[in-house]
Formats: structure tokens, sequence, C-alpha cells
């Protein structure tokens, strides 16, 4: 096989990428456009330089003429603008992502959205277009934490801006707004969290399926020694960043890497060629700051040194674009690879070019690549801001790094700038340090718990009520029952947890919902007794605090508390290393509510007769779930699968659905004595739930055939092939709450009900004088 590859590009990441590549035993030739001084002096390759890189028409017909084999784009901006369609339209293979699969670098703002819809980890952020500067400036000042401001569009690597104060954050707004600082990259922030933690780089290669995960390593994007001055597009990096252990790539590939390239596939624009994705380390995990949809610079120079001789690269990347990746060996060498950068005096803002480089006595386990060069007769001159990354790969990184700053005092050009604590962080993570242990070192992070509390804060303010308005932070939350105006109240209290449908939360990383469900256990429970739910507290517990998720149910909690009509006035928050599998957590709920004790339920009246009116579920609710998990193993689906009766939606994301909370609906009818019971349909069904509010000489039929199953119900009895009647007693099967109210009033009530609240009500049986619940009708359930 002979390869010719076409390879778009400048830089010193072309370059790498080039050096690489000629040492193949595949290759014919190389082309490089434009290239610069240091790809023309590469074996087998030459540099195009009266094409345009950004013509693609005549780029084709270059590649057709000189029978190119490969293509090959090495920065961004050609693979946005859908460089990869002109070559395979004439069947010539790219390694590199198609213009829809690049719209995760080219626009910030669809990338974020993507990593919300895939709950991959990221930063709390929110979008404004130019037109909406007031209300961008309107969100720093309101948002409760530090910003960070991302023009969203390409802005070579510039367009971000870290402002340390709302002043700063508004000015630098209108920069990018108004002033058109960043160009049209700018018609579109994303006004992010600021997260806190050392930032790693990690370059992923698939083909649409497979991913090979390179070394991570760390870039050094200021000017400054110390990490000070303005943003440049990268003065050095090194790889592998012993930060990244093994546990934290680990993480990284299941949480980030895999439901990345599986939610692009899934979505019509699978990716072929090298991710990039840029992390902070925070003290809950690692969080993705952006995507990149090609190789990094000068993160690229190190790894191509870091290689191993054996890879033979033409054949991984012509494997990759024929998406069969997972055909090609790829191992790297032991040790570490360093790149310093050489700049012009200036950089990142204006500086001059035509400066004369010469070059001493180069060590021989250090490769210079070219970036801002080109030839000048016989000279080699400079022609950008970033000149040359100088690499080095040793045994040990301190051995890398000295053979780099030799080799980087034996190059020499007028204005050369460049910085001397590459590795620093690394380096001074391998310094030796006296032992202290402390309470984070044993897992648990005080600081993240503090976190969690201003988190929620504002959604435990929202749950205030009469009785209640406490703040967080207290030994206890404290309740004024004198302030609700009960004359002879007796206090009714309840606790619940969500049980296995916490397993489906934390599998689908949708972590909403099971608040609501948490709540509405309790307080519903509460209800049947005819308590109105005055306050909740709640329980929360794991190995490790994930603030974001932590906060995500909890503010799920508050949700349902207002619903409820209660105030959330306290809670525990429980980190407890090795008592949990990493990311598994539980849930725990205590409400306590009150009733005047004339109203106390269920009344002493039930007689023969009484009408059994069921409130419709939203739902499978919070039981059954052991179930319901293992029909979805049966059938064959996974909680990702598109929901069979809701193609809009997941499976998960349906049956994620939280319990209704039936307060509004039903209290006022309740305080006003029109209700004789009441059973919540949980764990049980009906067989079980409804028998327990009625008089142990006395039963009820229900009629299946009242009310339609819901799709939900049919589904699961039809894929577990589960009997009418275990339906009946494990779900709720459409009907969430039972009361029974006098048979004269049934009507009166019903169209009460349904003036009164979102859920059916439905008229399902009656009160009969044979103990135990007769299901009338229910083989209907079985018509699957």
């Amino acid at each position: 096989m002979s390869v010719r590859v076409l390879l778009l590009g400048s830089g010193g990441r072309e370059h790498a990428l080039a050096w690489k590549l000629s040492k193949s035993p595949l290759l014919n030739h190389i082309y490089v456009c434009p290239g610069n001084a240091g790809t023309s002096q590469e074996a087998k390759t030459s540099n195009i330089e009266d094409i345009s890189p950004s013509d693609f028409p005549k780029l084709v017909e270059f590649a057709v003429k000189h029978e190119v084999t490969l293509v090959v784009p090495g920065p961004e901006q050609p693979l946005v603008d859908g460089v990869g369609s002109f070559f395979r339209k004439v069947g010539i293979p790219v390694f590199g992502p198609s213009a829809l699969a690049a719209r995760m670098e080219g626009s910030k703002a669809f990338a974020k959205d993507f990593m919300h819809r895939h709950n991959i980890p990221t930063a709390k952020y929110k979008t404004f277009h130019s037109s909406e500067v007031n209300s961008a400036i309107e969100y720093v000042k309101t948002c409760g934490h530090q910003v960070v401001l991302k023009a969203s569009g390409l802005a070579g690597g510039k367009g971000v801006l870290i402002p340390q104060s709302t002043e700063e954050a508004i000015e630098g707004l209108k920069e990018i707004m108004v002033a058109n600082v960043f160009g049209s990259a700018g018609s579109e922030v994303v006004i992010e969290e600021l997260l806190i933690g050392p930032e790693i780089s990690v370059l992923a290669i698939s083909d649409g399926y497979s991913i090979v995960t390179l070394p991570a390593a760390q870039d050094h994007k200021r000017i400054g020694e110390g990490d000070t001055g303005p943003n440049t597009g990268g003065m050095g990096a090194y790889a592998p960043a012993p930060i990244a252990t093994p546990e934290i790539m680990k993480r990284i590939e299941k949480e980030v890497l895999r439901p990345t390239i599986d939610g692009m596939r899934k979505e019509g624009f699978p990716f072929v060629g090298t991710l990039f994705t840029g992390f902070m380390l925070t003290s809950s995990g690692p969080k993705t700051l952006e995507y990149n949809v090609r190789f990094g610079d000068p993160e690229t120079e190190a790894l191509m040194v870091l290689l191993d001789h054996s890879v033979d690269l033409v054949a991984l990347f012509l494997a990759c674009a024929e998406h069969r990746l997972d055909s090609v060996p790829i191992k790297f060498q032991d040790g570490f690879a360093v790149t310093v950068i050489l700049a012009s005096k200036g950089y990142p803002g204006s500086y001059p070019k035509g400066q004369r480089i010469t070059f001493g006595d180069i060590p021989s386990n250090v490769v210079i690549f070219h970036a801002g060069t080109r030839q000048n007769g016989d000279d080699i001159v400079t022609a950008g801001g970033r000149v040359l990354a100088v690499t080095s790969c040793a045994p040990t990184l301190e051995a890398a790094l000295e053979s780099a700053y030799k080799a980087v005092d034996a190059v020499d050009f007028e204005g050369k700038i460049f910085r001397r604590d590459i590795a620093h962080r690394a380096l001074s993570a391998h310094l030796p340090k006296t032992v202290s242990l402390t309470y984070a070192q044993a897992g648990v992070s005080v600081d993240a718990g503090n976190s969690l509390v201003e988190a929620i804060k504002p959604f435990v303010r929202a749950t205030r009520r009469t009785g209640a308005d406490a703040e967080l932070g207290g030994f206890g939350g404290l309740f004024d029952l004198s302030a609700t105006g009960y004359s002879d109240p007796v206090l009714v209290s309840g606790t619940d947890g969500v049980g296995t449908k916490l397993r489906l939360a934390i599998e689908t990383g949708i972590h909403e919902f099971v608040g609501i469900d948490l709540v509405a256990m309790s307080v519903n429970d509460l209800l049947v007794q005819g308590a109105e739910p005055l306050y909740f507290l709640d329980y929360f517990a794991c190995s490790k605090l994930d603030v974001n998720v932590a906060s995500r149910v909890i503010k799920g909690i508050a949700d349902g508390c207002k619903q409820a009509g209660c105030a959330l006035i306290g809670g525990e928050t429980a980190e407890m290393p090795g008592m949990y599998h990493k990311g598994d957590y539980d849930l725990a709920g205590f409400a306590v509510g009150a009733v005047e004790r004339t109203h106390i339920l269920p009344s002493s009246n039930i007689t023969t007769g009484d009408v059994l009116l069921g409130l419709s579920s939203s739902g499978v609710h919070s039981n059954g779930f052991s179930l319901v998990r293992k029909i979805i193993s049966h059938a064959g689906f996974t909680f990702s699968s598109t929901c069979p009766w809701n193609t809009s939606t997941t499976l998960g994301r349906e049956l994620l659905e939280p319990t209704q909370i039936y307060i509004s609906q039903v209290l006022p009818l309740a305080k006003a004595g029109l209700i004789k019971g009441m059973s919540h349909i949980t764990g049980g069904g009906f067989t079980e739930n409804v028998p327990r509010v009625l008089p142990k000489d006395l039963g009820c039929f229900i009629d299946a055939a009242a009310w339609q199953l819901p799709p939900v119900f049919r589904w699961l009895a039809k894929s577990g092939h589960v009997e009418p009647l275990e339906m009946a007693k494990t779900f709720n099967n459409g009907i969430g709450l039972v009361l029974i109210v006098d048979a004269a009033k049934a009507d009166e009530i019903s169209e009460a009900l349904k003036k009164s609240g979102l859920s059916q009500v439905y008229h399902i049986g009656e009160v009969v004088s044979k103990p135990g619940v007769e299901m009338r009708n229910v083989l209907s359930w079985a018509e699957w």
C-alpha cells in the first residue's frame, strides 16, 4: 500500500504530525498546505504554497490530480467550515470530523447544550446573544458565583476572559458583545461558573465507535512565568501529567468521553478524528471545560514524540477514517515529553517578523518543531507569534526538561521569549512534604459540604411558609406551630425513601426528580391521615460528595416541598468514604404535618356502599422499580433506549417522572370533612394498601375497567409477561391515591377534585361487606 497524505495547516502541530507520519512504511508522500520551513525538511514531504488552505475546491482538484489517499486537517477552522465533505464526495478519506460534528468546537453554546443533554459534568452556564447584553449583565450581577466569559465562536484560543469582580465581568461583556473584540466569535457569549482546580487536556482518537485515549497533558496558556499575563495559544506542555491518575482517567473515559462519542453518534453526527477535551479537576471530580475537534497545540508536539516507535500514524489515521480503529495497535513510550514554545517578542500582541533563526548543538533526544517560520533564501526566519516548539522525551520529567532547555539555549533569534517554568505544577507536586493527615485526606471534604449549603440556600429559601422562616446553618430546624392557626392539632409524621428508583437516577445522570419523589412519598402518607404537611427534613448520604449532583437532588426536594406547601427546614449530608460505591448516593426524608383532632382519617363512619374515587398517578411513582429494572433487562432495553410509548424521550427519563403530590388537590376537601378515608397506592399496589384504611370487617371491589391502563403499565405488563393480579399488587397502575367518600356526595366531591388539580378522577369501586379487595375486570390488563 502506498499512501499519499494531504496535511492542512502551518503550525507546530502540523510539523509534529508530518514528522511522525513521515516515518510510516506505508507512506509515499506528504503534501502540506501551506506548511512552514520545518515541514519542508521532513522526508517524503513538500509544501504547497500556491493554493490557499481555505480554497477547498482547488485542494480537491490537487488531491485528485496527485492521487492523495488521506486528508488530515490540522486547525479547527477548515473542519468547522466543512472541509471534510469536499474530499469525502470524491472518495478520499478524511481524518477529521464533519462540519456538524465540528460544531462541538465551533460553538461553545452548542457544546454546552450537548453536555447538558447528555449529563456530562461541566460548569453551570447560561448563553446570551450579542443583542442581550443587558440581560447578560443582570445575570452576572445576580447569579451568585464568580464567572468566566467565553466567546461562543472560534477565537484562536483567546476568546476567554476570567474577570476578578462583577465590575470586570460587566466590562468584559461590553468588550465582547458591544466592542466586538473577538469579532463574530463574540456574537454569542457563554457565561460559566468559575471552576477551581488544576487543568488538564485529554486527547482521544475515535472512529465514531471505538475510543483510544492519549496520555493527559498540561498546557501553559499564560505568557508569563508563574501563570501570569494574558492568555496565549500555549507556551508549553508536558505529558503525561502526573495529576491525571489512573482513577481520574477512568472517570473521564466513563463520565465524559464515552457519553460524548455515543451521544454524537446517536444525535446523527458521529465523531471521526481527534477529540480534544479540556478538564478542570475540581473537588467533586473532573468537569468538562470545552471540546476541540482536532489535535491541540502544543500538546500534539509532546504526544507525537511520546508515541512508541512502533506506532504507524498513517495506518492509525486510515483505520480511524474507515471506522476500524480497533484494528490498529497504539502504545506510548515510558517516560515524559516536554514542549517549550519559543515566541516572538510582543506575542500575543503585535510582534516583528523576518528575524533570522540560528540553531546550535541540539541534544539527540530533542526535536525542534517549526510553527511560525518560513524559508528566506538559505535562512530560516520568524513568521509568527509562536515560532518554534522545542520538544524532548526522557525517562523522567526532570531529564526531559533539562534536555529541552539545553536546546532552547542553543536556538537564537532576536526578541526570543519563552517560559522557564514549564511543568512547574508537576515539579512542585513532587517536592517532599511533611505528612500531616487531614479530614480531606480521609476522603471527606468539609469545603464541598459548605459549598453545597451555599448552593442550596436559594432553593430552601423558596419553601418558606407560615411558621418557618429560618435559614440553613443551625443545629436544627425551627417551626412555630402556633403560627399555623390550629386550635387542637395532632402532629403526624412520616418517613420514607425513594427505593431502587435511585439506581435509575444514578445510571442516567438525571438527578432533578428523585427529590420530588422523596417528598411525595412522605407527604402523601401524611395526607391520607388528613394532615397538612408543615415541614420536611432530608438525609443525603454518599461516599464522595459531588456538589453538582447533591444540589440537583436537593433542588428537587425543594420543588417537592413547594408543591406540598411545606417548608424545607433542615437536613443532613453524610459523606462516608467506603460506605457506598463511587457515584452512588442514598436518600431519606422525614415529614411532619398537623391535623385537627376531629379530622383525623380514616374516620370511623366508613360503611358499605361508600364510593372509591381514584386519582390518576403521574407514572410508576417510586415503587416496583426492582421489577421494572428486571423487565427492562429481560426485554433487551437500556435506560438510554428510546421510550417505546413516547418516542420523543428516553426510557430512563420517562420512568423518572416524579411521584404525584396530591396535597393541593385533596387537602381542602379533607379539611372540610368530605373525605372518610384515603389510601396512598405505593408498594403492595391496591391489594395491600386499600385494606389498611378500611375497618377490619369491610372490604371493597375495584373495577379495573373504570380507567384506562396507562401505556407505561401496559408496556411493563407485556414486556415482562406480568400477570394482571401481580400488576395489581405491585404497581399503582395509573391510580396513585384512593379516596373513600359518601355515595351521596361522590359526584359533588368528584367535580370539586377535577376543578382543583391536575390529576384525573375516576369512580373505581365501592366498599362491601366482605373483607379484602376484589379486583374486577382485571383480566382486561392481560390484552398483551
